[in-house]
């Protein structure tokens, strides 16, 4: 700091001090940008930097300069240009816009949006805040680039309105996180036509002091058109600001320089005769980019009944306050993107909308898509006030009793609310399974109100463990109030025989209201009016490429997406500059000989990524459909930073998604470390599956070893019970590869723990899986070796196979471990099994005899008649 001297502070917010400063090395004005806290935190300190690196590497006109970023003390400060502007929040403060001043300065803030665009940097807050003026010159420069991104697009994540990024008051609805909508450059249009209607207006659009409700006005309602607000305001100025103000990105502009043209053609009719008269909006409005609209084709009768039942559920007009709502279809057919149509009326209604997925290389791990639903709604109830906290942990906690330890086994983070909880009284497993699901509809219930009804959508049902459909069936079988259970699964790969049709049947046998809405291929109609849409053409010029186009992907819209990205990476698909039109080569799409298969298209599609990039992807998609780089870097022996810079092509192509911010990687050395983002999902289940194809399955196998292994390295004991499933799932995909007796007794252990946990979460098919592979991968004679392990094991599996129903191979095991018992006492336990299970299948004379006979082992004698 010592080479600035400060001239005045030009701004204060929460978490920065500005000041206007001269640099005395160079005797040149600066403004100063300095981090306000003493010991600023590394999600600050990431923000910084990217804004610095994001500004220095724009050289244009229509952005700040960015000169230094050095540390301050135990913080760090900003050199940027001071061009003697001041931001247009600040002038209109002290004064009013007339139409002949804001149509040149909309011209040029549009101009600094196209030259910003061009370099491949999305805002994401344009606001009047980050817009600064100098009137004297003219000039207009953006600035703030701290939350702005350099991927092509973004899926912003569902949050609590009080945590999203940027401006709320100018946030585009996409970007709220409420719309099935992946974010792009056509965010920065919203807020640009919000910032051009507080110019216009002296107002933004909504104004409200309630967050959520100034989401769902982004979202749902309509602003009044400037005209109305202000009738100084043209008609045709009022409907360039109502179109870039559009809810959806397709009905916005989609160009800058489109925006730029109309406005011109306004400030020179405006020049001219100081009248603006109405004309043709979007008459230069065409992008060189390929954009594939996001709105849903042909699905207009499954949305009207997904959005009725929701209505019924809140009206409480139907049978039942509880529906359950199952959407098939095969993969890549619109599924998820469809369910994410109740955004909008959940948000209306102050809901709350969770979701979990299965995996389909992790089918054993017992309610892994419902803890995960509720692990995404403890985030958002822990960014509460800490008095709207303490009523949920108050409510949570009268829902428990003393049972809230059954709930937090399954769902670790609810810990977070309640604190932790008295332990579990031993109960018989079928007393074990009637407490598990009385505790879960109570605390279930605690968020179906209707002050806040839920939501839970579990995604690709196919591959559910029966635990969770068993829980599911209860659930939509009693009448919580205000929850819709939608699920979704691949209609292909379940037949009449599959658990979860057989689930679907039972309830609707028992007068539960299950709607099953199957979506079906886009037919040839659909697909047309798609790529007219994505073209800018007519129906009939691109029905050629249509037909096409539904040939070779069945109407399938995931691999229509792909489709159309292939030939456009091929160049088959190409703007042509001269005749500002889309121009396609149908022939010669056909020569290139583009598979029929979805999957084979993604290999040919990866196969062409550098080797580092496809390295890994191949290892991302051996941890799940969510990966951690930290994880990654260290199954593939690279830096973090390295790893990103591997991954950032396929975040470019929208293989994989970020899932959350920019980071610094190393918060010991924040100013010298890099930037990276740490959480990824992939795009689709085509694109992991595609990428596992990569690796042949030997390879696989290792790489699973070595994840487990790492994760085990990684967790201390406490740590070890809340990722359990997940580490024992990855060793077991590479058991075959153990060599040394100690890590297979190891194993061999944290497999019966594994079944012992499913076990108590009533999970008893997982179970019967974890307890097997303990058996099993023992080395040696577990009875000679491992005699207590041998008792323990052999009884909780004895126990597990009559509970899903192999009644014989119970048997069998009872009588195993009773030959095997070294004392009366030990084979008393094996007995008790088969008393119990005799009972149970009303065989009571043999139950009375044989438990006779144990107790005179046990030196007990009782009559034999009368008794």
């Amino acid at each position: 700091m010592d080479r600035y001297r400060i001239l005045a502070k030009i701004y204060e917010s929460d978490s920065s001090l500005v000041y206007r400063a001269v640099d005395t090395l160079n005797d040149r004005l600066v403004v100063l940008k300095i981090l306000k806290a003493e010991y600023p935190s590394p999600v600050e300190i990431a923000r910084y930097k990217r804004e610095y690196q994001i500004t220095r590497a724009l050289d244009v006109d229509g952005a700040i300069k960015a000169y230094d970023l050095f540390p301050n003390r135990n913080t760090i400060a900003m050199a940027l240009e001071d061009f003697g502007g001041e931001s247009l929040s600040v002038w209109l403060q002290s004064r009013s816009f007339l139409l002949g001043e804001v149509l040149p300065l909309a011209v040029k803030i549009c101009g600094a949006i196209a030259q910003i665009h061009a370099a491949n940097i999305i805002h994401k807050d344009i606001n009047p805040s980050n817009i600064v003026y100098n009137p004297q010159t003219g000039q207009v420069k953006i600035i703030d680039f701290g939350i702005s991104t350099q991927f092509n697009r973004e899926s912003p994540t569902l949050k609590n309105p009080n945590l999203l990024e940027g401006t709320l008051e100018y946030m585009s609805p996409e970007q709220t996180g409420r719309m099935n909508r992946f974010i792009d450059r056509s965010t920065d249009f919203y807020s640009f036509g919000a910032t051009l209607y507080c110019l216009l207006t002296r107002k933004a659009p909504f104004v409200t002091d309630d967050r959520l409700e100034l989401v769902h006005c982004h979202i749902a309602k309509p602003p009044i058109p400037p005209q109305r607000v202000n009738p100084e305001v043209p008609i045709a100025v009022s409907k360039i600001v109502m179109k870039l103000l559009a809810k959806t990105a397709e009905e916005r502009y989609q160009d800058a320089l489109g925006i730029q043209a109309d406005l011109e053609q306004c400030w020179q009719q405006f020049q001219q005769s100081g009248m603006i008269v109405e004309f043709p909006l979007a008459g230069d409005d065409v992008s060189d980019r390929l954009t594939i609209p996001q709105k849903l084709y042909g699905r207009e009768l499954e949305i009207s009944t997904l959005l009725s039942t929701f209505q019924r559920i809140i009206d409480r007009t139907g049978r039942r306050s509880t529906e359950m709502v199952l959407v098939a279809g095969y993969g890549g057919i619109g599924k998820s993107v469809l369910v994410q149509e109740l955004y909008k009326p959940i948000t209306q209604q102050r809901g709350y909308f969770i979701a979990g997925k299965f995996e389909q290389f992790q089918h054993n791990i017992p309610y892994s898509a419902i803890a995960s639903a509720f692990r995404s709604l403890v985030q958002q109830l822990l960014t509460e006030s800490d008095a709207e906290l303490a009523r949920w942990r108050e409510r949570l906690l009268a829902a428990f009793g003393v049972n809230g330890q059954a709930i937090i086994d399954v769902i670790p983070e609810i810990e977070l609310i309640v604190g932790s909880q008295p332990p579990l009284q031993l109960l018989e497993p079928t007393e074990t399974r009637n407490r598990f699901n009385t505790v879960f509809l109570n605390f279930l219930q605690v968020f179906c109100q209707k002050a806040h009804p839920l939501a839970i959508f579990l995604d690709d049902l196919q591959w559910a463990d029966s635990a969770t459909l068993r829980l599911l069936e209860v659930m939509s079988d009693r009448d919580l109030g205000y929850l819709m259970c939608i699920g979704a699964y691949r209609d292909r790969e379940v037949d009449g025989d599959h658990p979860l049709i057989k689930m679907r049947d039972r309830l609707q046998e028992q007068g539960a209201i299950v709607n099953t809405l199957t979506l079906t291929p886009l037919q040839l109609e659909e697909i047309t009016q798609l790529l007219a849409d994505a073209l800018h053409q007519d129906r009939e010029a691109v029905k050629p490429l249509a037909e096409l186009v539904f040939k070779k992907t069945s109407g399938n819209p995931f691999f229509i997406n792909e489709f159309l990205k292939t030939i456009y990476q091929e160049q088959l698909l190409v703007f042509d500059r001269d005749r500002q039109c889309w121009q396609w080569q149908i022939q010669a799409i056909e020569r290139l000989g583009i598979t029929d298969n979805v999957v084979d298209l993604m290999v040919d599609k990866l196969k062409k990524l550098p080797e580092a990039t496809q390295e890994a992807l191949s290892l991302a998609a051996c941890i799940g459909t969510d990966f951690d780089l930290g994880e990654l870097a260290q199954v593939g022996q690279l830096s973090p930073p390295q790893m990103f810079e591997n991954l950032f092509l396929a975040m470019q192509l929208g293989l994989i998604q970020p899932n959350s911010s920019l980071e610094i990687s190393n918060s010991e050395i924040p100013l010298e470390s890099a930037l990276v983002v740490k959480k990824y999902r992939f795009q689709h289940d085509r694109v992991q599956q595609a990428a596992y194809a990569l690796m042949d399955g030997d390879r696989q196998q290792v790489i699973h070893l070595k994840l487990g292994r790492l994760l085990l390295a990684n967790l201390r004991k406490p740590a070890v019970g809340k990722n359990l499933f997940t580490l024992v799932d990855r060793l077991n995909q590479g058991r075959a590869l153990l060599e040394s007796d100690r890590e297979k007794w190891e194993l061999a252990e944290l497999n019966l723990k594994a079944g012992k946990q499913a076990k108590q979460a009533t999970a008893y098919k997982a179970a019967e899986t974890y307890l097997n592979i303990a058996k099993d991968i023992f080395p040696g004679d577990i009875w000679q070796e491992r005699y207590a392990m041998a008792l323990d094991l052999y009884k909780e599996l004895a126990e597990v196979e009559y509970l899903v129903g192999n009644i014989e191979r119970s048997q069998e095991l009872i009588e195993q471990s009773i030959q095997q018992a070294k004392s009366s006492f030990d084979s008393s336990e094996f007995y008790y099994l088969q008393i119990n299970q005799y009972t149970l299948l009303a065989k009571y004379k043999e139950s009375i005899e044989l438990g006779l006979t144990v107790l005179n082992t046990l030196g007990v004698t009782l009559p034999t008649e009368n008794y």
